[in-house]
């Protein structure tokens, strides 16, 4: 449990209790509380991968928060399955250095603002582990969040 987290999350051990959990509580009116279960379910999802570092677990959380940002904007469960593939032929840490290092920015990054995840972004996973990336990939990182951050 972290020291925010409310006891009733920490408590929840499936992604499909987080969610339901979200689901009853944000038609109370408890958007805040909704948002720290969606997040929780994110991070088991991510915890069910056995990931190798910290960075690694991280990355995989940034894919489910994306996963997030598709299926609320679909209304339906989609999958990043394009970023799955590429995780499996490239590997999770070349993946991540792979979509920051692109020109145009990652997909979602407001819509993760929005649902107050802007921390599970690929290129703030980049940020907060440079030793495990790349130094432009580090750069365009930074680059990407501060124009991301201050619109014009």
């Amino acid at each position: 449990m972290t020291p925010n987290q409310d006891e009733r999350i920490a408590n929840l051990k499936t992604p499909e209790d987080c969610e339901q959990f979200a689901i009853n509580v944000e038609a109370r009116g408890k958007v805040d509380l909704a948002r720290e279960a969606r997040r929780r379910a994110i991070e088991l999802r991510a915890l069910a991968h056995n990931a190798n570092s910290v960075a690694e677990r991280e990355a995989l959380a940034a894919v489910y928060a994306y996963e997030r940002v598709l299926s609320q904007s679909a209304g339906k469960k989609i999958r990043a399955t394009r970023t799955w593939q590429m995780i499996k032929r490239r590997g999770l840490i070349p993946a991540v250095e792979h979509v920051v290092s692109q020109r145009k920015e990652t997909k979602g990054y407001v819509a993760l603002v929005e649902m107050g995840m802007e921390d599970m972004a690929f290129e703030a996973v980049v940020l907060r582990h440079p030793e495990v990336f790349s130094a432009e990939a580090v750069e365009r990182s930074k680059v990407r969040l501060h124009e991301l951050s201050n619109p014009k």
